[in-house]
């Protein structure tokens, strides 16, 4: 257990940061890398910020261990839950723009339903991957 909880940790963190310097890599080229500055602080802050928000993610993935309760129900409660922990991050490091209208609040919100979603289904297919890889080792060892 103590493992498994160290792997999520991990690969929360490096998802999350991940995600996050791609998207500050993808502002940089939307505005022009020599237009562009971050300060130290603002890495700093998208550095922890990007680890909590994968924690939050990787973390509640640990609902799909309880076999009890429907598919789409463990989807929506670990989406649910890390776009909230997503959501409280974004606006104490203020990468979510409230400030500027709803508007941009909506766009926000819907690329970042976006991210995660792309994400969610590239563990989906790998997870299912493996277990079918593992399933056809089974079948060949009967």
């Amino acid at each position: 257990m103590k493992v498994d909880l160290m792997k999520r940790l991990a690969l929360g963190a490096f998802v999350g940061c991940f995600i996050v310097m791609f998207v500050m890599v993808l502002i940089s080229l939307q505005d022009g890398p020599q237009n562009v500055s971050f300060s130290g602080t603002t890495i700093i802050n998208a550095f922890l910020g990007s680890i909590v928000v994968g924690w939050g993610f990787s973390l509640t993935g640990l609902i799909y261990e309880k076999e009890d309760i429907a598919f789409p129900l463990q989807v929506a409660f670990q989406m649910g839950i890390g776009m909230i922990i997503l959501f409280i991050v974004a606006i104490y490091l203020q990468w979510m723009p409230v400030n500027l209208g709803i508007s941009i609040i909506i766009e926000w919100i819907i690329i970042a339903c976006i991210f995660a979603a792309v994400f969610w289904c590239g563990f989906y297919i790998y997870y299912y991957m493996v277990a079918r890889d593992l399933n056809n080792k089974l079948n060949v060892k009967k």
